[in-house]
């Protein structure tokens, strides 16, 4: 079945053409699907889509005038896409719904342990012959309490890790882990009570109506002067503008995203040369207890590889009628 794979990197295309092993003729593309784009999908009738996207209603219209009748994400979250008007126009969707937790859960570590100990900053300071540690006190994480908002698939594992480093651990989500409970000693409250309590704030949920910008200028007024947030979920779970004033009187201390509310057309391209027009990414990007990494919390071997299995598996089922047990639409 010809299949168009919009927005192919280097970093995926080898894992793709590997798991296909030639059973489908792949088109691949450099573009984001978009509006203007949509039309070199011609001939196909499935399509491979990343999370940057765009799937909205009026591209999908375009994608099925082409005969587009097959989605297969390539990614675990499915907000790009309009499922009512995909279900309307008769095109099935399908995603990868789990890839790597412990690749997401390992970078939001890495996140807490980079912004903690200031390793970046100590990193270019040494690079320019300053050996000097002043303005690099971090703080030990064994005995802190970390507030963990969602306890999924990925929230489970870094509770796990975070166990291991000493850490007392609250936890908010619509259903409870028992295991989790039993096992790591994991305490579920609600928000109000993680913003108050905890050192170290983790955000682990989907979004969707009642999560965008969960946190917003009301619970940031609750946390604790000094207080670390992370995010390697979605980006419009926070309200970066709030943060940004959390951020210049101090409440927040430390911040640290591989996701941001605005990241189409900015994240997985290289700007380098370009004049940056978001003004507010262009605020964060002056703190120095802010640390940014765009959107490469799954980039691991592993991931990369479960990935295309479940894009080709995903395709395969639809080329031959079966149901995959991934569909979304």
């Amino acid at each position: 079945m010809k299949t168009t794979i919009f927005s192919t990197h280097k970093f995926d295309k080898p894992s793709i053409v590997n798991a296909n092993n030639g059973k489908h003729q792949l088109n691949f593309l450099e573009f984001r699907l978009t509006k203007e784009t949509a039309l070199l999908a011609e001939g196909s009738k499935a399509i491979a889509l990343f999370s940057s996207d765009d799937a909205s209603s009026e591209v999908l219209k375009i994608l099925h005038k082409q005969g587009i009748k097959f989605i297969a994400l390539r990614s675990a979250g499915f907000n790009h896409v309009d499922l009512k008007k995909a279900s309307e126009l008769g095109i099935k969707v399908a995603r990868v719904p789990a890839y790597s937790p412990y690749a997401i859960a390992e970078h939001t570590l890495a996140l807490i342990l980079a912004l903690n100990r200031k390793l970046i900053k100590a990193h270019n300071r040494v690079r320019e012959q300053n050996f000097s540690l002043n303005g690099l006190t971090g703080f030990d994480l064994n005995g802190k309490t970390v507030g963990v908002i969602g306890t999924g698939k990925i929230g489970s594992v870094l509770v796990k890790i975070l166990h291991g480093f000493g850490c007392k651990i609250l936890a908010q989500d619509v259903l409870e882990d028992q295991n989790l409970i039993n096992s790591y000693n994991v305490i579920y409250t609600n928000c109000e009570t993680i913003c108050k309590q905890s050192d170290i704030i983790s955000l682990h949920v989907p979004l969707t109506t009642t999560t965008k910008h969960l946190i917003d200028k009301e619970h940031i007024a609750l946390m604790k002067p000094g207080v670390m947030l992370i995010n390697t979920s979605r980006g419009g779970l926070v309200d970066t503008k709030a943060v940004i004033e959390g951020l210049k009187t101090k409440k927040i201390g430390y911040f640290g995203i591989d996701v941001y509310e605005e990241e189409e057309g900015l994240f997985f391209e290289d700007h380098s040369e370009d004049i940056l027009q978001d003004d507010v990414i262009a605020r964060l990007m002056t703190f120095n207890n802010v640390l940014i990494t765009s959107h490469q919390a799954f980039l691991t071997e592993t991931a990369l590889t479960n990935i295309a299995e479940t894009t080709i598996y995903n395709i395969d089922c639809f080329e031959n009628g079966k149901v995959s047990g991934n569909e979304v639409s």
